[in-house]
């Protein structure tokens, strides 16, 4: 096996790890939530949250299309996607 060819746990980020290139970047802060939601788009398999509203109505803020592009830019600079 090569030496450079990366296992899939090291082309992962973490989620602080992305909201500080987003940051660096960028120049906004994103959450927890948005880099979720943008994974939950791009089909980046996420484990199940056991945190789940308790009623079926309601709703979570949705992240802006500037925010969505940044943390895609930052999916692609860790080879996420």
């Amino acid at each position: 096996m090569d030496e450079l060819d990366l296992t899939s746990a090291e082309a992962k980020a973490t989620y602080k790890e992305i909201e500080e290139w987003v940051q660096e970047h960028y120049g906004f802060h994103v959450t927890n939530l948005n880099i979720a939601q943008v994974k939950q788009k791009h089909g980046i398999i996420e484990r199940e949250n056991y945190n789940k509203p308790k009623s079926e109505d309601s709703r979570q803020p949705g992240t802006t299309p500037e925010k969505e592009k940044a943390i895609t830019e930052a999916f692609k600079y860790f080879k996420m996607i």
